[in-house]
């Protein structure tokens, strides 16, 4: 009798530790709700140059050359290299990125957590006469859920002003990485974590000059150039370039920088894994 109470003992534990396993699995995830539902706020006005995210739209201006520049080779047109390439928008939003990308000729796919944001997306493209043959696709979805079905399938993982906003970090990074294809390219761009950008961006712009609506960012959830290197290199990725911008707000534009005070784009490339002999 005591073997039998032992071994139902032994099975209950193994059945218990197993559904909590896979209960953690299911309530893992990138996706901050609140943050979601603020950005879906602004859906009707996503698309508005004078609108609450009208620096999004300038910010075009600089990473579309600097993500061109990372996946272009010695030899290449910078106008025509993203022809054809393969490119994932993590968190496209309305698709401001996406059409950009789309518009140059890359093969696009935005994916973001707000269904809202998403048909916008769907909706405005869908009437930009430029895209006509080359739509972006929009998925409303996670990053973690995706790599899982698309592993290594994309030349280039973009996630522009994204990470700032997810929770587990370190699972979002993982996941961008899964996506994105041995030698493939991976381009961030995200506020600094220093009390400078805590100061102009969170202070600043968002409760003085209500130039980024307010509450778009936390200082707590913002990343230094360091922990995201570190980040990138844990997952066998190399850093190739970072480099420092900023906002002006006023005149709507924005510029490289000598310093990381307040913005930085990250590019890295995922090492193709050496094949055991």
């Amino acid at each position: 009798m005591a073997k039998y109470l032992l071994s139902e003992s032994k099975c209950i534990f193994r059945l218990l530790r197993v559904q909590n396993s896979c209960q953690t699995r299911r309530i893992q995830t990138t996706v901050d709700a609140l943050d979601v539902d603020r950005h879906s706020q602004h859906m009707n006005k996503w698309w508005d140059l004078d609108g609450p995210v009208r620096l999004l739209h300038t910010l075009n201006d600089i990473r579309i050359p600097f993500i061109q520049r990372g996946l272009a080779q010695p030899q290449d047109n910078l106008s025509s290299v993203l022809k054809g390439k393969t490119i994932l928008d993590v968190g496209c939003g309305g698709g401001i990125l996406s059409e950009g990308l789309a518009k140059l000729g890359a093969k696009v796919v935005g994916i973001d957590a707000s269904k809202e944001l998403i048909e916008v997306a769907k909706y405005h493209s869908s009437n930009n006469k430029e895209l006509m043959n080359n739509l972006p696709t929009y998925i409303n979805t996670t990053m973690e859920e995706h790599s899982t079905i698309h592993a290594e399938k994309y030349d280039a993982v973009v996630a522009s002003e994204i990470i700032e906003h997810v929770v587990e970090k370190e699972l979002f990074l993982e996941s961008c990485v899964r996506a994105t294809k041995p030698n493939g390219k991976l381009f961030f761009t995200t506020p600094s974590k220093t009390r400078m950008a805590q100061f102009f961006i969170i202070f600043v712009n968002e409760r003085i000059l209500h130039t980024i609506p307010k509450d778009t960012h936390q200082y707590h959830k913002l990343l230094t150039p360091r922990e995201l290197k570190s980040m990138l290199e844990k997952n066998k990725c190399k850093v190739e370039s970072t480099r420092g911008f900023v906002a002006y707000p006023i005149s709507n534009r924005w510029a490289w920088t000598n310093h990381k005070l307040f913005m930085f784009a990250m590019q890295a490339v995922k090492l193709k894994q050496k094949q055991c002999s």
